[in-house]
C-alpha cells in the first residue's frame, strides 16, 4: 500500500470513528469506557484494556476527538465501537490489512 493511500485510509478511518461516536445514541450498541488518570498520555492502555491489544490507540484517539497522540486525554466517558463494528469500519476505510 502506498504512503498516500495509507494516509488517506487513516483519515477516512478516523472520520468514521468520529461519526460513530457522534451518531451512536446512549442506548445504542457500543462499548462505554470511563478513562482513568493513568491513561492521560498513553492511549495504548485504553486499547489494551478494551480490546486486549495496544494497537487500537487510533480508535481511542478518534473517539476522544484528539488530533495527536501527544495530546492529553481528559478523563471522560468514551464511546467505542465493538470488535465487529471496528472490523466493519476498518474494512470500509480500507484501513490496516484490508486495502
Amino acid at each position: 500500500m502506498s504512503a498516500n493511500k495509507n494516509t488517506a485510509s487513516t483519515a477516512i478511518f478516523y472520520r468514521q470513528v468520529r461519526d460513530f461516536v457522534e451518531k451512536t445514541p446512549v442506548w445504542g450498541m457500543a462499548i462505554r469506557y470511563q478513562t482513568k488518570p493513568d491513561e492521560r498520555f498513553d492511549m495504548t492502555l485504553i486499547s489494551r484494556r478494551v480490546y486486549g491489544r495496544p494497537d487500537e490507540f487510533l480508535v481511542v484517539m478518534a473517539a476522544a476527538g484528539l488530533d495527536s497522540v501527544e495530546q492529553e486525554l481528559p478523563e471522560q466517558l468514551l464511546v467505542l465501537p465493538t470488535e465487529s463494528q471496528l472490523l466493519t469500519l476498518k474494512t470500509t476505510a480500507r484501513f490496516g490489512n484490508f486495502g
